[in-house]
């Protein structure tokens, strides 16, 4: 019983006896009431999903125990036991884990409707007002419309392609701010400048200005942001367990949802009025003119754009949010991990980057143009999109009718959990599955656009990502010139091999530890 509590209150570690001692009295008091309630709600649903293949599971807490810090890592050892399609029961809601190419491609193409809606989740609720997002809202008539309002004014190829000059600008001054800080010999934290750099462009063409300046609220913008991706990716108690919701409230749980939600809606009520403000005035410089704020209060007032449907002051925050979080947090991740990759293996840095100086040669400025003949930096991007998959765990889905998946009758309000991370890993389609070898996507067909259902770090069908096309030229470019204008090593003589790889927790896998490099700026 004692590795149960401490798993449910992580922080018991530190005042483990005292806090025992408390709680186990307290625990049985509130779980032996309803023991045989439980029992019977988990038989009703074992009853519908007899055949499927199930790890054994505790009362009352189901199978959360052995989800372990890094959910996609434990659920790959439990599927490579019990199959590519399991059973599992996060406290008394049941859940199918899919961790095979083949499933994935029944879940996203072949029964994609029937797949289509999103589980309830009071995370979403609470920090992205009731779902009225795109990520967590569910499959409905309003989800389809603001969907593409997203893609039509923000994600659309040909909106891409204007914002051009942004990415180019920006990226420009991350390179000054590397040279600048590589002139004084020092090391570079390039996980802050690159996450300045993926903020900054996704602010211009959102909210019209930057936001990374401190009395802007920008730092502050960035942790909160930083904190609701961290929350998203929680399992909350009581969202599994609803008669030990009390356990989240008093592992602080609901305190940092309620004081994050709080300060994410005063900044992003700033941003609306400020846009409200100067509507048709012209009169602050710093802003972009029509940005997507501007379009999304516009659908506020016009019932009548062909939409059908009519944003609130919520509505828009959500899908602020949304696009901002998209636009920023992967990207970074992606940018982030590339280099880490590239330093732990010199030899592959050395033939990109070579392949990058030959291509731009003596220009000092690398256009976007360019990109399309830079084949191994594509490769080296693709093999960390399947190596270090920026979001291992993709958004939960829920069937909305009863269905089958690989044979196995799945009802309605199931949910359904895919292990991107786990299907990009797998031998029985990768060779040198668990190495770092670009090389097997140079010549090769495979792509990361959810075509390929062993490679789907942005998902698929109806709910795959739809800001692949905004991330991707933010990454290209930036890695090029990064990996043209600068050399790029270890510090005080750190070994590749001794790097921190680990990865932090949230619904998208960081690095734990920021990356510290030295940048050489590189003579021409």
């Amino acid at each position: 019983m004692m590795p149960l509590v401490v798993s449910l209150f992580p922080w018991c570690h530190q005042h483990s006896l005292l806090i025992i001692s408390f709680l186990l009295p307290l625990f049985f008091f509130f779980l032996l009431p309803f023991f045989l309630g439980q029992n019977k709600v988990m038989q009703s649903e074992r009853r519908k999903l007899t055949s499927l293949p199930t790890p054994p599971r505790l009362p009352v807490l189901g199978n959360l125990h052995q989800l372990g810090s890094a959910a996609h890592r434990s659920l790959r050892s439990l599927s490579e036991k019990y199959g590519p399609v399991m059973l599992m029961y996060f406290g008394c809601v049941p859940t199918v884990i899919v961790s095979s190419a083949e499933a994935a491609h029944e879940v996203m193409k072949t029964r994609d409707l029937a797949f289509a809606s999103r589980p309830k989740s009071s995370m979403a609720d609470r920090l992205l007002y009731n779902s009225h997002d795109v990520a967590f809202s569910p499959y409905s008539e309003y989800w389809r419309q603001v969907r593409r309002i997203c893609v039509l004014h923000l994600l659309s190829l040909k909106r891409v392609q204007s914002f051009r000059s942004v990415r180019e600008e920006e990226v420009v001054l991350m390179i000054d701010n590397i040279r600048c800080a590589a002139s004084n010999m020092q090391p570079v934290n390039p996980s802050k400048l690159i996450s300045t750099l993926t903020s900054d462009i996704v602010c211009r063409v959102a909210f019209g200005r930057k936001y990374s300046k401190e009395e802007d609220g920008g730092n502050t913008f960035r942790e909160m942001l930083r904190e609701t991706l961290e929350l998203l990716g929680t399992f909350p108690v009581g969202d599994f367990i609803p008669r030990l919701r009390w356990v989240d409230w008093l592992r602080g749980l609901d305190a940092r949802v309620r004081n994050t939600a709080k300060q994410i809606d005063c900044f992003t009520e700033k941003i609306i009025e400020a846009h409200l403000h100067v509507k048709n005035d012209g009169s602050d410089d710093h802003r972009d003119i029509c940005d997507f704020i501007d379009v999304l209060l516009s659908l506020d007032n016009d019932k009548n754009d062909g939409s059908g449907i009519s944003l609130g002051r919520d509505s828009i925050k959500a899908v602020t949010l949304d696009m901002f979080a998209g636009g920023t947090d992967t990207t970074y991740t992606v940018i982030e991990w590339v280099m880490a990759e590239l330093v732990r293996h010199p030899k592959d840095m050395k033939r990109v980057q070579e392949e990058v100086r030959k291509v731009v040669g003596l220009k000092e400025k690398i256009e976007e143009e360019l990109l399309g003949e830079m084949h191994y930096l594509k490769a080296v991007i693709k093999e960390v999109l399947r190596l270090d998959t920026p979001v291992p765990l993709l958004v939960p889905r829920e069937s909305i009718e009863d269905t089958k998946l690989q044979g196995y009758d799945i009802p309605a309000g199931t949910r359904v959990m895919i292990n991107a991370w786990a299907i990009a890993r797998d031998p029985r389609s990768w060779e040198r599955a668990e190495e770092f070898w670009p090389d097997r996507f140079m010549n090769s067909s495979f792509d990361f656009r959810g075509q390929d259902f062993q490679f789907i770090p942005f998902g698929a069908g109806r709910r795959g990502c739809p800001g692949i096309a905004f991330s991707i030229p933010v990454v290209e470019l930036a890695l090029a010139n990064l990996l043209h204008h600068f050399d790029w090593e270890l510090p005080d003589g750190m070994k590749e091999e001794s790097l921190d790889m680990s990865e932090s927790a949230g619904i998208t896998s960081r690095k734990k530890v920021n990356l510290i490099l030295v940048a050489k700026p590189r003579i021409i």
